[in-house]
């Protein structure tokens, strides 16, 4: 192993338990990850493209597949701690809400509006295993991987990543402050090498996978990506991947940090920026983003109405409220619940809830 990878004997976890005679601290975490409820509605979560019929477009389960697998390659090739990795890895997205990015501008504006501070998924995929899991009690995962999960947004690229040591408390500091502080979110730092692992892993999961989707879809062509981008990484999902995994570890290897190349991250930062001119602000019509936000106000209004008329026979009691803790329902306010209760649905949940209101001519 590598002089900097992380030891399994100095993970931390928020609650004492008994040693895992057959799991070390962080694939027990996997394992907690995987068999979790906020796991398995990965698989009907939009990755980009939200109500697509094509069965060959990526959805968020295939996205935190690709991170973990990238991730892990890189780690394995450096020495790193794989299983904080993967673990780290397949949680990273499991506070992502339906509808993707355009889904988590909606919430976050429902949120600032009902004074429940910033919504950022990468926060609220902390939230999910700290919190809200196992019936409001938490899964107990180490600080290791939430704070990995916590610092993982690779929408926010580095060409060198620096860990960032602290401690259980500086971490839940920077956890609640992310609701208060709007930039906050562009500072975070992991606090292990295996944490800015993953977040560099991120970005090269979804940057040439994404292109691959738009071009199945007819929304570019191959040709359409500029000429000094693909001689530099390639011109397929593939070659972006290898070509990024491949210069990561040629020049991380036996260092304290994680670094792309000059002319990588040059060719990075034009994909990039690509693919938000010609993806992702063309995924979704004026129309279809009106419709979004229709959807999400109107399910937050009525079980937000619901919650404080306290209806046991309502849609949010029945299906989330009544099977949380005690201590979750009295310490959690109104909004947050159903702020809880929405980012955690699928896409097609959200659209069976907000059908389910429309047809009962609540609005």
């Amino acid at each position: 192993m590598n002089n900097y990878a992380f030891q399994d004997k100095d993970a931390i976890r928020f609650k004492k338990e008994e040693n895992d005679r057959y799991r070390t601290p962080f694939f027990h975490d996997i394992d907690r990850i995987i068999y979790s409820l906020s796991y398995l509605r990965y698989a009907d979560k939009t990755q980009v493209f939200t109500f697509n019929e094509n069965d060959h477009i990526s959805k968020r389960m295939i996205h935190v597949q690709l991170v973990s697998k990238v991730a892990r390659t890189i780690g394995r090739n450096l020495g790193l701690n794989e299983d904080l990795i993967e673990a780290a890895a397949l949680g990273h997205d499991l506070g992502h809400v339906p509808f993707g990015h355009v889904g988590e501008k909606i919430l976050n504006q429902i949120s600032l509006e009902n004074n429940e501070g910033y919504f950022n998924h990468n926060i609220e995929s902390v939230r999910v295993l700290m919190t809200l899991e196992e019936h409001g009690l938490g899964k107990n995962i180490t600080l290791q991987v939430l704070d990995a999960i916590m610092c993982h947004n690779g929408e926010l690229p580095l060409k060198e990543y620096y860990p960032k040591k602290k401690t259980k408390d500086e971490f839940l500091e920077e956890y609640k402050e992310s609701y208060r502080n709007k930039d906050l979110i562009k500072k975070l730092r992991p606090m292990t090498l295996e944490g800015c692992v993953v977040r560099v892993s991120d970005i090269i999961a979804y940057v040439g996978k994404d292109i691959e989707d738009a071009i199945t879809l007819g929304i570019i062509k191959p040709e359409d990506i500029p000429k000094n981008i693909t001689k530099v990484l390639g011109s397929t999902n593939r070659s972006i991947i290898n070509t990024l995994v491949v210069d990561i570890i040629k020049n991380s290897k036996d260092k304290p940090y994680i670094k792309i190349s000059d002319e990588i991250f040059k060719a990075l930062m034009d994909l990039k920026k690509f693919n938000y001119e010609n993806i992702y602000d063309k995924a979704n019509t004026l129309d279809e983003k009106k419709e979004y936000e229709k959807m999400f106000r109107t399910v937050f209004n009525h079980c937000l109405k619901e919650v404080k008329e306290k209806k046991e026979n309502s849609l949010i009691h029945e299906t989330f409220l009544s099977e949380m803790s005690e201590d979750y329902l009295k310490q959690t306010t109104n909004e947050r619940k159903v702020m809880d209760f929405i980012a955690g649905m699928t896409d097609d949940f959200l659209k069976k809830c907000y059908n389910t209101i429309k047809d009962r001519q609540i609005l």
